[in-house]
């Protein structure tokens, strides 16, 4: 009874495993995966020097303009420039804080 039961226990093990491989084979993608991933059969270049599009801000740069603005603001506080000048000044600033960004995405993108 016991070789029996191992014999019919093998003979359904034989039987299962070809149906459980099968249904991991399946070619076909899942249905959750991104449908606009790139599934080329290349691999990138890991090996390329990758470089900055655009050079960063030195600490020089950085710490002229926080002398201007510091500048700025001491000459308007002691009442040195007149409040046109400074108001000229500030939107000058302001207009590249707002520009800077895009001015730079252009650049990178190559669309200037």
């Amino acid at each position: 009874m016991a070789f029996e039961f191992r014999r019919f226990s093998a003979v359904l093990l034989m039987a299962a495993v070809p149906a459980a491989l099968a249904a991991c084979a399946s070619s076909e993608a899942p249905a959750t995966v991104n449908a606009g991933a790139n599934r080329a059969a290349v691999y990138p270049d890991i090996t390329a020097i990758v470089r900055g599009e655009t050079q960063q801000m030195s600490d020089e740069e950085a710490s002229n303009y926080q002398a201007s603005l510091m500048a700025l603001a001491h000459r308007r506080k002691a009442g040195t420039i007149s409040e046109a000048e400074y108001r000229r000044q500030l939107a000058e600033l302001q207009a590249l804080r707002d520009n800077h960004g895009k001015a730079t995405l252009a650049e990178i993108e190559g669309t200037k």
